[in-house]
Order: C-alpha cells, then sequence, then structure tokens
C-alpha cells in the first residue's frame, strides 16, 4: 500500500507584493481590514496568495509568521499560486527573497550538498545546479567524502565554486518558474487548488 504524501506547511514567508484592493469595490466588514498579499514560503518555497491585515504593516522584503495558529483576521492564506500569477513587483521581488533565505538557510543547504545523490543513472542532484558539470560534481563528492562542508566558504576554498549561494538561487528560480522542470529539490511541487 502506498503511504500518503506528508501536507507540506509553511511557517514563515517573506512578503512578495502587497495588492491593493480597487476602490468601490464591494467588501465586508473583514474583507475592508484586509489586503491581498503575494508571499513565499522561507522552508518549501511555496507561492501563496493571502488575506493579511493591514494592522501588521506588512511590506515586501518583511518576513512573517504565518503558521496554522495565526489568526485568520489576520493572516488567512487564500491559495497557493505560480510565477505566473505573481505581479510584476511580486517578480521584481522574487529573486532578492531567494537569495536571502539561501543565506540563512546555509545549513540546509550544506546538508543537502553534503548528502544528495543521483536523480536518474546519468543525472546527479549537483548536477542540477548551474554551473555544476560531471567534473565539478565529482570532485565535490571526493571533497565531501573526505570531510563533509561546514559552510559556503569550505565549498568556495575546497572545489573552487566562487558563488555557490548564487547558483543555489538560480536553482530555485529554475524550479520555481520553469513549467518544463522536470526535477524538484528545494522548491514544494506545484499543484492546482488550496494550500
Amino acid at each position: 500500500m502506498e503511504r500518503a504524501k506528508q501536507k507540506l506547511y509553511e511557517d514563515e514567508a517573506y512578503i512578495l507584493d502587497i495588492i491593493q484592493q480597487r476602490p468601490g469595490t464591494k467588501q465586508s466588514y473583514f474583507e475592508k481590514n484586509m489586503q491581498t498579499a503575494q508571499m513565499l514560503g522561507s522552508e518549501y518555497f511555496t507561492l501563496l496568495e493571502a488575506l493579511v491585515n493591514q494592522s501588521l504593516g506588512l511590506k515586501p522584503g518583511m518576513k512573517t509568521y504565518i503558521g496554522k495558529d495565526v489568526p485568520r483576521d489576520m493572516i488567512r492564506i487564500v491559495k497557493r499560486i505560480t510565477y505566473k500569477d505573481l505581479t510584476e513587483n511580486a517578480r521584481y521581488e522574487l529573486e532578492k527573497i531567494i537569495d536571502i533565505i539561501v543565506h540563512e538557510k546555509e545549513s540546509k543547504f550544506i546538508e543537502f550538498i553534503n548528502t544528495c545523490s543521483s536523480l536518474t543513472p546519468r543525472l546527479h542532484a549537483l548536477e542540477t545546479i548551474p554551473g555544476i558539470g560531471k567534473k565539478l560534481m565529482q570532485k565535490i563528492i571526493e571533497e565531501r567524502e573526505r570531510q563533509p562542508f561546514v559552510n559556503y566558504e569550505d565549498i568556495k576554498n575546497r572545489v573552487g565554486i566562487p558563488d555557490i549561494e548564487k547558483a543555489l538561487a538560480k536553482r530555485i528560480f529554475i524550479e520555481l518558474t520553469d513549467p518544463n522542470n522536470r526535477h524538484w529539490l528545494f522548491v514544494r511541487f506545484p499543484t492546482q487548488g488550496s494550500y
């Protein structure tokens, strides 16, 4: 019997854009205090649309807690969205926010580099990261077998990748934006429907 996939929920998200309500739009009392926000989850890179209370003062670039216990009159997740649903401002913020998360979660990405394996008989997970080909992949594997990497600087010094953070951020951006992407290493697998 196949086990059901575990549901993945974001606890924190970065605001990509706040969409103002159009004047004259009919709204309930609840909706009058709310704004629509497009956001990026910081754990699984889930693109979300939410209603957020204006009193929170959220602005693009800010991180906020969105866990299950947030009062629904403060933040209510409406749905998952895709890159094509993002506003122009949200798209502009996206790459900056990805860079911030990759920097903040260094230990998570170092663990990935230290433990990832082949995706198919002919493709290693490391090879999906922009700038890493077969030779560099082999060098990374040899170095991590000698001693696991401890941080980005360690990878730079031992393998010679000048900016592994940028390469990881590019991979995440590809997973978020390319509808033909076949390998999901960091981003929550896209789906239609609710969060």
